[in-house]
């Protein structure tokens, strides 16, 4: 029998005016400390963002969100963020934050297979309408 990984993960989110409090989930970070692994992904839905503030700037956000991909993944050369530990990385990517990205609370679950645990709510919390 396969035993139950326990993972925790939060939803990053875009709040294009932070005073207004409205946001659009455009990625998910999933961190299991047994596997020592973090898997991140984002995807902006451009349109959906629009509806909230048609003035934000894209390409900004953008490269931003390639940015947090790239310091869960530790590859990003220009952040010393990218080169700490997968559970310091972790929880540096989903501290509160008043920011245009932020994340969710961190929430919890148990799997079998991360990768299917993961790819199933980036679907069902990001891109439902992919």
């Amino acid at each position: 029998m396969h035993s139950q990984l326990l993972y925790e993960y939060a939803v990053i989110r875009v709040v294009p005016r932070v005073e207004r409090e409205e946001f659009i989930n455009t990625g998910l970070v999933l961190f299991c400390k047994e596997k020592n692994i973090l898997y991140c992904r984002t995807y902006l839905d451009a349109g959906k963002l629009a509806c909230l503030d048609p003035g934000v700037d894209m390409e900004w956000l953008k490269e931003n969100l390639k940015a947090f991909e790239e310091i869960a993944l530790g590859t990003n050369p220009k952040s010393k963020i990218s080169g700490l530990d997968v559970p310091s990385r972790f929880r540096w990517l989903t501290a509160a934050r008043s920011t245009i990205l932020q994340c969710s609370k961190v929430h919890i679950g148990f799997s079998e297979n991360l990768e299917l645990s993961f790819n199933h709510l980036f679907e069902q919390l990001v891109a439902t309408a992919v």
